[in-house]
């Protein structure tokens, strides 16, 4: 794996809350832990695998809106995978993260398909601003208002209003309502919300997800409005304007 990153979580300024999903391939667990961590502190969402082959699975069957791709894999390197995911058809961004700083390596990864190519040890904060850039590509950016019926979410002011009413919410509550809100009228697991709004940390055994959500409930839900936040038994959570058979 070669030299571990300077990686300093809590750096610069994200770019929205929850609303970017991003995949993390990394096989050194410490890293990967410290990575998806800092990104979760900047409210991005996170996937973590640590090989070529579960990160092509979950790149062809999940929506990111950036990869940040080890080339240094067990069996299948980065480059292979970026390779195979771009011969599949597969857009989107990829930041490649290696130790390797020679040319022809730095070459090899743009020449596969990588958008950008970043060597280790790195600063958190460069991660995060090369990041903040590849975002910002007109073909990654995501919608400036969210919409579930009245319920309007602008991740840009960091404001939710429901039928022109301003509705104040807590970082937390805006990082699960924003989640939701990107899956609207589909089921999202307590398992989802964990990996999706909670750290690496977060104790799965605790009711956090159930009392956030039942606060959330309580501030978009009051009367007289319809409910938007539906609970499904032994499922998850789903935010819809059409109330669920």
């Amino acid at each position: 794996m070669g030299r571990t990153p300077a990686v300093r979580p809590s750096v610069g300024t994200p770019l929205s809350f929850v609303t970017v999903r991003l995949l993390v391939v990394e096989d050194d667990p410490r890293l990967a832990s410290l990575i998806s961590r800092g990104l979760r502190e900047q409210t991005y969402a996170v996937d973590v695998v640590g090989n070529g082959k579960d990160a092509i699975v979950q790149a062809a069957v999940n929506s990111y809106d950036a990869i940040v791709l080890d080339v240094m894999l067990p069996g299948l390197d980065g480059f292979a995978v970026l390779t195979e995911i771009r011969a599949r058809g597969i857009r989107t961004p990829v930041m490649m993260l290696t130790a390797r700083d020679a040319v022809r390596d730095r070459i090899a990864g743009l020449d596969a398909g990588a958008d950008d190519y970043l060597t280790k040890p790195f600063d958190f904060g460069e991660l995060l601003a090369r990041l903040r850039a590849l975002l910002r590509r007109p073909e990654t950016l995501q919608p400036a208002i969210l919409r579930v019926g009245d319920l309007e979410i602008d991740h840009a002011a960091h404001t939710v209003t429901r039928a022109d009413v301003v509705i104040p919410l807590t970082a937390k509550e805006f990082a699960l309502l924003e989640l939701l809100a990107r899956r609207a009228r589909t089921v999202v697991s307590r398992a989802d919300i964990v990996a999706h709004v909670w750290d690496d940390n977060h104790d799965s055994f605790t009711n956090a997800v159930e009392v956030y959500v039942n606060r959330l409930r309580g501030k978009i839900d009051r009367a007289p409005w319809p409910p938007l936040l539906h609970t499904r038994r032994g499922a998850g959570y789903m935010l819809s304007d059409i109330p669920p058979a």
